[in-house]
């Protein structure tokens, strides 16, 4: 069972399932289809994590996410780095795009070295359908569609973004084809040749085009230094179940874990869902939440890794709550991707990844579009340039499994930014406490707070639940209907062997069911 948010992104898994792969397998090869045709989120020069494993071998999390570049260099040099303006509607966002938006990425690393540890079909295999796909087009549904036409100023900043996002120079509609023969070429290339000198190909690439001389910040250095980290899940206990996620220095697991513990102390789970009660005690969970974000939980990621692993066992919360002092910048459109698998086996797979929104270059003869993790607002606190290069970027990705015993019962997880601890977070309150179908729980009206400000969802809620969230929070943003600013969460659940899945439809979720 696969659950994605592109079509293509399930069917490609969906595929390896039924030639036998596991969901490691399943899930590499979903998230390389996805490269092609979820060009506007996710890339081979983005970054990601991925949290598997099963009952007999255990649970690991491999994190691929970007490292700041400019090792070695001295001075900065002249910087490529540009605000573009996003316009979603309601209101606009200033994101930076240009060669020194560009982290060190390691998407592509990333799924190699998964796909060596655990994966056990070939890797030309893995990767067919989406080479296929690359160069001989596809399909753009039409939520890819959107969200090309939301970053339509970073779709035509140069005339290689452009080749790469528009149909005929124009932004592409649902029903459109669009193809990346360079990406088709190296994804063939990658699988029937070999990786370690494809890979450096493509670290050679990253230096000569986003390296000082051009305006960008990665050295020879920074590639040689990068590699992906394995590490251990964060273990959140939660009556009957573990949850495992992302742990320090990425931040919305710890978030997500603080979460839970306090929905655990208030009792909660015997309220109406969707009641008055229950949406008004999720909103105050929520703002707790925030508050600890804001008492600085991003410093203590790198400083006192420890005290996050504390602080989901539920030791001093009201601590945490007490520092609360400063905001954090809201990225609306959340460019974040996720995948989820659990096979016939009993393997669980929960993989995010992102391109952030990109940075507008791309790889000459590669046809893969860099990020600009650099560019935004929201993982970047300090101002942008100020992290040391070298170091581990945060991030709020959060892929989660649950497992009951040592047997997954569920694998999720969302894209959204700083929205994902939320969606993740409502999601696993409405599967464990209160007992929602995995369909229901996961597209449910959700809430958002951050700082003193809560967005919300006005859609199923029973009569005056809207008006009583707008009383509790005069400043209350209220949508009329759900919305991709929510994130998207997917997820497959096992219950005896026993597969289901569900997508989120907010950001056009699929479910594949893969009998071979």
């Amino acid at each position: 069972m696969i659950a994605a948010s592109e079509p293509h992104t399930a069917l490609a898994g969906a595929r390896i399932l039924r030639r036998g792969g596991n969901a490691v397998d399943a899930i590499v090869a979903a998230k390389f289809a996805a490269t092609v045709t979820e060009l506007p989120l996710t890339s081979l020069g983005g970054g990601g994590v991925c949290v598997w494993g099963d009952a007999a071998d255990g649970y690991q999390v491999l994190d691929f996410f970007a490292a700041v570049p400019g090792l070695g260099l001295g001075v900065l040099p002249t910087l490529d780095f540009a605000p573009v303006t996003v316009d979603f509607g309601q209101t606009k966002q200033v994101f930076h795009i240009g060669k020194a938006a560009a982290a060190v990425p390691g998407e592509l690393v990333g799924l190699l070295e998964l796909h060596r540890r655990a994966g056990r079909l070939p890797l030309h295999e893995v990767v067919a359908t989406a080479a296929a796909w690359a160069r001989n087009g596809f399909t753009v549904s039409p939520q890819i569609a959107m969200i090309i036409g939301l970053i339509e100023p970073i779709a035509k900043s140069t005339p290689a973004a452009a080749r790469l996002l528009l149909a005929g120079g124009r932004l592409p509609q649902a029903g459109d084809r669009l193809a990346n023969p360079d990406l088709g070429d190296f994804l063939q290339a990658l699988g029937e040749g070999d990786p370690n000198s494809l890979v450096a190909q493509y670290q050679a690439s990253l230096v000569n085009h986003f390296g000082p001389a051009q305006g960008g910040l990665l050295t020879t250095q920074d590639v040689a230094a990068y590699a992906p980290v394995v590490r251990e899940p964060l273990h959140v206990p939660f009556g009957p179940y573990r949850v495992l996620t992302n742990p320090p220095p990425a931040a919305g697991g710890g978030l997500i874990g603080a979460g839970l513990r306090i929905a655990e102390s208030l009792g909660i789970g015997q309220e109406s869902f969707l009641s008055r009660e229950h949406q008004l005690v999720v909103a105050a969970i929520l703002a707790t939440v925030s508050q600890i974000r804001l008492a600085g939980y991003d410093h203590r990621l790198y400083a006192d890794p420890a005290s996050i692993r504390a602080l989901v066992a539920g030791d001093g919360l009201p601590a945490w709550v007490e520092r609360a002092r400063s905001r954090t910048h809201e990225n609306l459109l959340g460019a974040t991707t996720h995948i989820s698998v659990i096979d016939a086996e009993g393997m669980a797979a929960a993989m995010t990844t992102s391109n952030g929104e990109g940075c507008g270059h791309v790889l000459p003869e590669l046809g893969i579009h860099v990020n600009n993790f650099l560019g935004e607002d929201d993982i970047n606190p300090a101002g942008f340039h100020r992290l040391a290069p070298g170091s581990w970027m945060s991030t709020m990705m959060s892929p989660t499994i649950v497992v009951a015993g040592d047997r997954p019962c569920f694998a999720l997880g969302s894209g959204g930014s700083n929205r994902i601890r939320s969606a993740i977070l409502q999601a696993l309150l409405n599967l464990l406490l209160y007992r929602r179908p995995l369909d229901e729980a996961l597209n449910a009206a959700r809430l958002h707070v951050e700082d003193s400000k809560l967005w919300f969802e006005n859609v199923g809620l029973d009569e005056g639940v809207a008006d009583a969230l707008q009383q509790a929070w005069p400043a209350a943003t209220c949508f009329d209907a759900t919305s991709m600013f929510f994130g998207g969460v997917n997820g497959v659940a096992s219950d005896d062997g026993r597969l289901s899945g569900a997508a989120d439809h907010r950001r056009g979720g699929v479910v594949m069911v893969a009998e071979s």
